[in-house]
């Protein structure tokens, strides 16, 4: 009996191991960052509470999305199994299982549980948007029209899926995709776009306000963003370009990525260190030190004499009390 198998087939085979790998790894830290962003809820929070509103719908997002990413990464496991233990028998061998993905239900499972997690995920990258911009409908509205076309795309790659369709060809899941990606990356340029506005405002006000914080802020969103985005993107060209290797290994790990910046960022939340609604609908403030050194009489009358011997009086201005300036004004009219 032969055991030759040409290279395409092995390629394709690698890849599905690798991504099952890749996946493993993803599921591992997006474990860690759950059970950290759990603890992180639990807790007080460290500036004045200010999460405990949320908190409650914050345990509730991180529950589900680890419930929905754990029953996807179950069903890709066991299928995985099956592919070179259970059914390595099966007619065109693990080639064909991999290419019919979407023969077995089990995988319709894992691809169902993939697509609702990846509407809580995006409902929350919303919700921050919409927040930050103080529920402008001119972001509101357009955003939200995105968010239901996402999800219908969504259904109808469901539907598709669940009516026997190869996976690797439903050309409506690149629309999906693209849609996906989009509204990721208009959330990233709003709320970059709202940072640096209010970044702006405050220095106007004040020459020598420390702009670190919104800085510190942009760049989490920006890492958040950038690895799911690029990944994403991959997985958009090998899916058009029909190269079933590549994409079968972005489509086992997309989710976890996309859930492992989530967490990040809610973690940054429940420890009070990410943007509040207050930052967007706060006016300016300076704070100023006034120290008086010296007495000044209470009289309003007297000769000329008496005003002359009134002592100076010394005046503190400055946003900073630490670093306050004197100014010395004459007591004398």
């Amino acid at each position: 009996m032969s055991s030759y198998t040409s290279q395409t087939n092995l390629s394709i085979e690698r890849f599905r191991l690798d991504g099952m790998m890749l996946l493993c790894v993803c599921y591992g830290i997006f474990f860690i960052l759950t059970v950290q962003a759990w603890i992180a809820l639990m807790q007080r929070p460290r500036n004045g509470g200010k999460i405990a509103d949320h908190r409650h719908v914050l345990l509730f997002y991180v529950f589900i999305t680890f419930v929905l990413g754990s029953i996807s990464f179950g069903m890709n496991a066991r299928y995985t199994e099956m592919i070179w233990i259970d059914l390595r028998n099966a007619p065109g061998g693990p080639l064909a299982l991999i290419e019919n993905y979407m023969s077995y239900r089990i995988n319709f499972v894992a691809l169902a549980s993939g697509h609702l997690q990846e509407w809580f995920m995006q409902a929350l990258l919303l919700h921050r948007c919409f927040l930050i911009w103080n529920w402008s409908r001119w972001v509101v509205v357009p955003m939200i029209l995105l968010y239901v076309t996402m999800i219908a795309f969504s259904i109808i790659v469901l539907v598709q899926a669940g009516s026997g369709v190869k996976f690797y060809n439903i050309t409506m899941e690149i629309a999906y995709l693209c849609v996906e990606v989009g509204l990721t990356v208009i959330y990233t340029v709003l709320v970059i776009n709202r940072l640096f506005a209010m970044r702006g405002r405050m220095r106007q006000v004040m020459a020598q306000y420390d702009s670190s914080t919104y800085d510190t802020i942009a760049l989490m969103v920006i890492e958040s963003a950038a690895p799911y985005t690029v990944f994403a993107i991959v997985f958009i060209v090998a899916f058009a370009m029909y190269s079933t290797g590549l994409t079968t290994l972005c489509f086992l790990s997309i989710g976890k990525i996309q859930g492992i910046a989530q967490l990040f960022i809610i973690i940054r939340v429940a420890q009070g260190r990410a943007v509040t609604r207050e930052w967007s609908t706060r006016t300016p403030a300076i704070h100023t030190s006034l120290a008086f050194s010296g007495t000044v009489s209470d009289c309003t009358e007297g000769t000329d004499n008496e005003r002359i011997g009134k002592p100076e009086q010394t005046v503190q201005l400055c946003a900073d009390p630490e670093q306050a300036t004197e100014v010395t004004v004459s007591a004398a009219t």
